[in-house]
C-alpha cells in the first residue's frame, strides 16, 4: 500500500505520541494536535495547530492535506470523568469523528482511518470478549466509543471511506496521564522516592481483571492493521491473558528503592467497575500475524523510570 501522507490525529497524546515515533521516517507524516509539539517528537512529523471540534478548520485542512491515511487517535480516553462531565466525550469521540469523516466525504479523499475504540462498549464476561460479544457501554465514556465506531461503519456504507475500527483493551507506558492506574501508582512511587511524598500509594479497587498492553504493542497492532486489515471490520486489540491489578500494583511496588505502604482511596473507586475486562485477540493475529512483543515485566520497568526520569517536573503537585 502507497503510504503518501499519513495523518496522525491527537498526535501529541498517548497514544498518538507513541505511533508518531513508531511512524517515523516511513511516510509523510503530518501531526495534528491541539497543544505544542512534544519536545523530541517535533522532529518526527509535520505539526499542524488543528482543533478537531472546529468543524470549517478540520474541512480547509482535510482540503489541503488529501491524506491517503489517517489514525484518529484524538478524543477523550478517562472512563472515571466521563461519569461528572458526560458532555466531554461525546463531543471529543463522537462530534470530532463526525467532521473528520465528514471532511473525507466532502473533500472526495480515498483514505483508509483507523479508529481506535475501546473494549468498554462490551458486556461484563468473565471469559475472553471476541468481536461477537454482547455490547452493554456501562459509562458515558463507553456510550461515547460504540457511538464513535458506529460512525465509522455508517461512513463504510454509505460514503465509501475504508474505514477499520478496533476496540482496544487497557494499556499503559511511559507518556500515559497518571490519572491511569499503572501510571498513577508509578507516578506516586517516583514521588515518594524523590522524597516529595509520604510513603503512602492511593489506590481503588485492586479486584478488577484487565487486559494490559504496552501501549508500544498497541500502536504496532494499529499499523499492522493499517497494512493488513480488512475494511468495515472491528479488531480486538489485547492479549487475551488477564491480571488483577493487585499484579499491577504490587509489581511496581516490589520496584520500589524505598518502602511504602498501600491505602484505598474512595474516590477512586468507579461507580460502575466492570470486573472482568479481557479480550480474545484471535482476528487481528490472523489477519496481521501481530503478537505482543513487550513483556510484563519491561512494560512495568519502562513506566517506572519514565516516571522517575520526569518527576521533578511534578514534585510541586500534589501526590495523585
Amino acid at each position: 500500500m502507497n503510504k503518501g501522507v499519513v495523518l496522525v490525529t491527537g498526535a501529541s497524546g498517548f497514544a498518538g505520541s507513541h505511533l508518531i515515533e513508531r511512524l517515523a521516517g516511513r511516510a509523510e507524516l503530518v501531526a495534528w494536535t491541539r497543544s505544542k509539539a512534544p519536545g523530541a517528537l517535533s522532529k518526527l512529523a509535520s505539526w499542524q495547530p488543528v482543533d478537531l471540534l472546529d468543524r470549517d478548520r478540520v474541512r480547509s485542512a482535510i482540503r489541503t492535506l488529501q491524506p491517503n491515511l489517517v489514525y484518529h487517535c484524538a478524543g477523550s480516553a478517562h472512563v472515571a470523568r466521563s461519569w461528572t462531565n458526560a458532555t466531554e466525550p461525546m463531543a471529543s469521540n463522537v462530534l470530532t469523528t463526525h467532521y473528520l469523516l465528514d471532511a473525507l466525504r466532502r473533500a472526495n479523499v480515498r483514505c483508509r482511518v483507523l479508529l481506535p475504540g475501546s473494549a468498554t462498549v462490551y458486556a461484563a464476561s468473565a471469559a475472553p470478549l471476541d468481536e461477537q460479544s454482547p455490547l452493554a457501554p456501562a459509562s458515558p465514556y463507553a456510550l461515547s466509543k460504540l457511538a464513535q465506531e458506529q460512525l465509522g461503519l455508517r461512513a463504510v456504507r454509505e460514503d465509501g471511506v475504508d474505514v477499520i475500527v478496533t476496540r482496544s483493551f487497557n494499556h499503559t507506558g511511559p507518556r500515559q496521564n497518571p490519572d491511569f492506574f499503572a501510571a498513577g501508582v508509578a507516578r506516586q512511587i517516583a514521588l515518594i522516592e524523590h522524597g516529595a511524598g509520604d510513603p503512602v500509594i492511593k489506590v481503588g479497587n485492586l479486584s478488577a481483571e484487565r487486559d494490559v498492553l504496552d501501549v508500544r504493542d498497541t500502536v504496532r497492532a494499529y499499523v499492522s492493521l493499517m497494512e493488513k486489515g480488512a475494511p468495515a471490520t472491528i479488531y480486538n486489540v489485547a492479549s487475551g491473558h488477564g491480571r488483577p491489578m493487585r499484579v499491577v500494583l504490587d509489581g511496581l511496588v516490589q520496584r520500589s528503592r524505598v518502602a511504602v505502604r498501600v491505602e484505598t482511596d474512595p474516590s477512586r473507586l468507579r461507580p460502575h467497575d466492570i470486573p472482568v475486562l479481557v479480550g480474545n485477540p484471535a482476528r487481528l493475529m490472523a489477519a496481521t500475524g501481530w503478537t505482543p512483543q513487550i513483556t510484563f515485566d519491561r512494560m512495568l520497568d519502562d513506566l517506572l523510570e519514565y516516571w522517575r526520569a520526569t518527576v521533578h517536573t511534578y514534585t510541586r503537585d500534589p501526590v495523585p
